[in-house]
C-alpha cells in the first residue's frame, strides 16, 4: 500500500462528521513501521490529512506540533479523532488525536490561517547548503538492516554519516522523496518526508541503540509548490544533547533552493 492511498483513507475520516468518525477506523501495513511502531512521519502525516478536511482551503499549513505518546501498531485498526479548538477570523487551531486499542499513540495540533497583507517582510535568513542530486549515491533498502518503512522512500545524504559509525558531528542532510511518485506534492508529503532521516545523534553511537523521538514541531515558511517526482532538501543539527536527551533542528527546502519549513524534535538517546 503507497502512501497516497494512505492519505485517502485517512481523508476520509476527517471530512465525516463527528457522529460517523467515532465509528470509522484505518490501520496500515508492516512494511510503513519503523520498530514496532508506525514511521513516525506516516502517523503525523496521517493526522494532518484527516485535520485538513476540517480547515478551510483558504487558510494554509503554519504549524504542526507532534506528540509521540505511545505506539501505533500495523495491522491494527485505529481511530482518528478530529477536534477544531477555534477557528477566528484569520486563523484555525485544531487538535488531532490517534487511538488504538482504547489508548492514545499520536497527538497532534495544527495552525492554520490567511495569508494577510503586511508592510512587514523580512527575507529568508539560511540558504541551502547541498549540492545538486547524484542520484547514484541513493541509499538502496537493505531488508533487516533498515526499518521497514524505507522500503517507500529515496534518501541521497550529502552531509554528516551512517548511524553507529562513532562520527563526531551530528550535522546530517541530503535529498529525499517517496519511491512511488505522487500525483502532487503536499505538506502530508513534506512531513512524512521529514521524518524519514535518522535522528542526528545516532551517527555519533559507537554501536547500535535506539533512539526515540518524543516530541516534534515543523513551521511551514510557505505552501510547497512543488513538481512531482522532485527531491526535497533536508539539513539539521543537533544543538544539544545531554542526561539521555537531544533537540534538533534543520530545513526543508525545494530542489531549486527555496525553504520551504524548518523542523525541530526532542529526541531520546538509549547509547
Amino acid at each position: 500500500m503507497h502512501f497516497d492511498q494512505l492519505l485517502e483513507q485517512a481523508a476520509k475520516i476527517g471530512q465525516s462528521d463527528k457522529i460517523e468518525q467515532s465509528a470509522l477506523t484505518m490501520q496500515f501495513p508492516e512494511n510503513w513501521c519503523q520498530g514496532r511502531t508506525a514511521f513516525g512521519g506516516l502517523s503525523a502525516a496521517l493526522l494532518y490529512q484527516a485535520i485538513r478536511g476540517k480547515v478551510n482551503n483558504d487558510r494554509r499549513l503554519l504549524s504542526l506540533s507532534t506528540n509521540f505518546v505511545g505506539p501505533l501498531l500495523a495491522d491494527t485498526p485505529f481511530s482518528l479523532y478530529v477536534e477544531v479548538l477555534r477557528e477566528g477570523k484569520n486563523s484555525t487551531q485544531v487538535l488531532a488525536k490517534a487511538i488504538q486499542n482504547e489508548q492514545v499513540a499520536v497527538i497532534v495540533q495544527a495552525c492554520f490561517a490567511k495569508n494577510r497583507e503586511s508592510a512587514i517582510n523580512v527575507p529568508v535568513s539560511k540558504s541551502l547548503g547541498l549540492s545538486p542530486v547524484n542520484e547514484r549515491y541513493t541509499l538502496p533498502f537493505i531488508k533487516g538492516q533498515m526499518p521497514e518503512f524505507f522500503q517507500h522512500v529515496d534518501l541521497c545524504p550529502q552531509q554528516g554519516a551512517m548511524p553507529f559509525t562513532g562520527a563526531d558531528t551530528s550535522h546530517l542532510g541530503g535529498w529525499m522523496r517517496l519511491k512511488h511518485t505522487p500525483e502532487t506534492i503536499t505538506e502530508a508529503h513534506v512531513i512524512a518526508l521529514t521524518d524519514a532521516w535518522p535522528p542526528t545523534l545516532l551517527q555519533m553511537f559507537k554501536q547500535p541503540g535506539p533512539a526515540s523521538s518524543m516530541s516534534w514541531y515543523l513551521e511551514f515558511v510557505q505552501s510547497p509548490n512543488l513538481t512531482p517526482g522532485e527531491w526535497l532538501g533536508f539539513e539539521a543539527i543537533t544543538h544539544h544533547s545531554k542526561d539521555g536527551y537531544g533537540l534538533e533542528d534543520g530545513c526543508i527546502w525545494s530542489q531549486s533552493g527555496e525553504l520551504i519549513a524548518l523542523t525541530r524534535q526532542t529526541v531520546a538517546v538509549f547509547d
